[in-house]
């Protein structure tokens, strides 16, 4: 099989939720024995030739990503347009051209990572490509701006932010539902994102492929000295929902926690910190690290891996790599779905902030009962979300499309 996978930006190093999906697939398939061209946006920061990417891909072939659009143009764009904000976040002629180009190539199937890279399924299939147009969702989109517009209008003074976001949700569910229309397949990462996609398809199949990581790659690390009450949170700091996590913890969880065990820290580990961040910063207690080598010698030098996610969906990716970690965790439900009953058990699920805060105490109290859930959820996820695993199940989709 030959196939052309688009992705938002070179998944590596494979730190993010849509790099960990892409590299782990890119690196099943290699290890399969089929051909995989990758074609993305890439900023400079690293130079594929020194990654491992070219030996997991029959070409790497990159253009530059969109210039950052400023306030006004998207509120523009807003009002001109009928389409979601998400439709020109990575739209350029550079990309346009490229995937023309290589439509014209006798490729078996063409792959979109992620809505934002669905965008260009439209034009692929504009060109008369005879390849298997296949979108791989990372969440039901629409769903999750809907969660994001509960809590809008949840919060005081936030008006114009419930409007915006009512308005993204609605134009958001539409593109949704045209893309699962207009694809060949559909790739959902968890039942629930397929239960949610599947009145977008209609009648045809959509499959379930779960995220899923490389478990040895964290199984031993060297770690990091937080401190003995180290609370670790991990993530894109530049998404709003890990934004809203951080600091919904640190607002109601943290001083809670804090009362009880006064050498809790609480340390975010991630990329780009969002503005919205930058008063945590100057807490003593609260330490943002910024982009990081790697995440293992952090999660190793936890004490408790906290997830206080309010909105999202899809397959929390971190959640995967702090078990393969062996890390005792305490996540909202919102941040567990996606993961199976089996998964969710070997963590420590709250939703409110005293029952999320009595539980980090109960760990800190009990260092016996953090290694624990940290070995049984070692052992969850090797046998339910590594690769190894996982990568059967995709080669049966496109052993079922005809193209394996």
């Amino acid at each position: 099989m030959r196939l052309l996978l688009l992705t938002s930006s070179l998944p590596y190093p494979p730190q993010s939720g849509g790099a960990l999906r892409a590299f782990g697939i890119l690196r099943s398939l290699h290890d399969a024995g089929q051909r995989v061209t990758l074609l993305c946006f890439d900023d400079g920061g690293v130079d594929p030739a020194a990654t491992s990417l070219p030996d997991l891909c029959e070409a790497v072939i990159t253009v530059p990503p969109p210039s950052p659009r400023g306030k006004l143009t998207r509120i523009r764009q807003l009002l001109t347009s009928n389409q979601p904000d998400i439709v020109g976040r990575m739209a350029t002629a550079a990309m346009q051209a490229k995937l023309s180009e290589l439509c014209r190539q006798p490729f078996d199937a063409i792959q979109f990572e992620g809505i934002e890279m669905a965008t260009y399924l439209p034009h692929a299939a504009s060109t008369g490509t005879p390849a298997a147009l296949i979108y791989d969702a990372f969440n039901a989109e629409y769903a999750l701006q809907r969660q994001i517009t509960d809590i809008e209008k949840a919060a005081p003074g936030r008006m114009y932010a419930t409007i915006y976001s009512e308005l993204q949700a609605r134009r958001i569910y539409k593109l949704e539902q045209q893309l699962c229309q207009r694809a060949g397949a559909v790739i959902a990462v968890s039942q629930e994102d397929a239960n949610l996609l599947h009145p977008l398809r209609g009648s045809r199949p959509l499959y379930v492929v779960p995220s899923g990581i490389f478990t040895a790659d964290y199984a031993s690390a060297y770690s990091i000295d937080l401190g003995e009450q180290a609370l670790v949170f991990t993530g894109k700091m530049d998404y709003r929902p890990n934004i809203d996590a951080a600091l919904w913890f640190a607002e109601h969880i943290l001083p809670q926690v804090r009362a009880a065990a006064p050498d809790a820290r609480f340390i975010i580990v991630g990329q780009q910190p969002g503005a919205a961040l930058d008063a945590l910063a100057t807490q003593p207690d609260i330490v943002l690290t910024g982009r990081v080598p790697q995440v293992q010698p952090y999660l190793h030098g936890a004490a408790v891996y906290v997830a206080p996610l309010r909105m999202g969906s899809g397959t929390r990716l971190k959640l995967l790599e702090a078990m393969a970690s062996g890390c005792a965790i305490v996540a909202t439900s919102v941040a567990a779905a996606g993961l199976d009953e089996v998964t969710r058990s070997s963590m420590i699920i709250a939703d409110e902030p005293t029952a999320f805060a009595a539980a980090i105490l109960s760990l800190l109290g009990d260092p016996a009962r953090q290694q624990v859930i940290g070995a049984q959820a070692q052992q969850v996820v090797r046998s339910r979300y590594d690769w190894v695993v996982l990568a059967p199940r995709l080669l049966r989709v496109y052993e079922e499309l005809g193209i394996g």
